[in-house]
């Protein structure tokens, strides 16, 4: 993404629900938003795809934001805690290319992916997929079969185990496509 794009992606959090209360405007990844607010309950995507955290440094459950209004996202996504930092997920333009493979340090089964999966185990004939190898493009994976459940994001590189993520198993992946900014 240019640097001319990437300045044009934008979110205005707001310490209340229904875009109420102090407002604190961002533009680029925010690690921790306690010295800007001490809570977050809505937010304005006005551009742009965002990972959203209900901890800071970019910790703790993962949120999939792209534009648009969220007056009650807690309610909407069914989370416990509010955003705490946040990440700008850069466009990507292009093929999409994924490896995943049924056990971690790429081992087992493996399929190599190029567009979205609502079930592996479907598709693939995989209970699970335990390591991947992002080559193209950005994903989101989900624990559980069509999108569901708790989700993580894939940029591209190496991920030889899932263990340290929780020890969440994902059963569905999509792409993020930039007809979503």
């Amino acid at each position: 993404m240019t640097t001319t794009a990437m300045s044009m992606c934008k979110v205005i959090f707001y310490e209340d629900r229904n875009f109420q209360g102090r407002s604190y405007e961002c533009m680029s990844d925010c690690g921790d938003f306690s010295s800007y607010m001490s809570r977050c309950h809505s937010c304005k995507v006005e551009s742009g795809c965002w990972m959203m955290y209900d901890r800071p440094n970019y910790m703790g459950n993962q949120y999939f934001f792209r534009r648009g209004d969220y007056a009650d996202y807690m309610s909407m996504f069914g989370m416990n805690d509010c955003i705490r930092s946040c990440r700008m997920i850069p466009m990507h333009r292009g093929s999409y290319r994924m490896r995943i493979y049924e056990r971690e340090n790429f081992m087992g089964q493996m399929h190599e992916m190029m567009d979205d999966c609502d079930n592996i185990m479907d598709r693939y004939r995989m209970s699970h997929c335990q390591s991947c190898n992002v080559m193209d493009g950005h994903w989101l994976m989900y624990e559980q079969p069509q999108y569901r459940g708790r989700m993580w994001h894939f940029r591209p590189g190496e991920y030889r185990s899932f263990s340290n993520m929780g020890g969440m198993r994902f059963m569905s992946m999509r792409r993020i496509m930039d007809s979503w900014y």
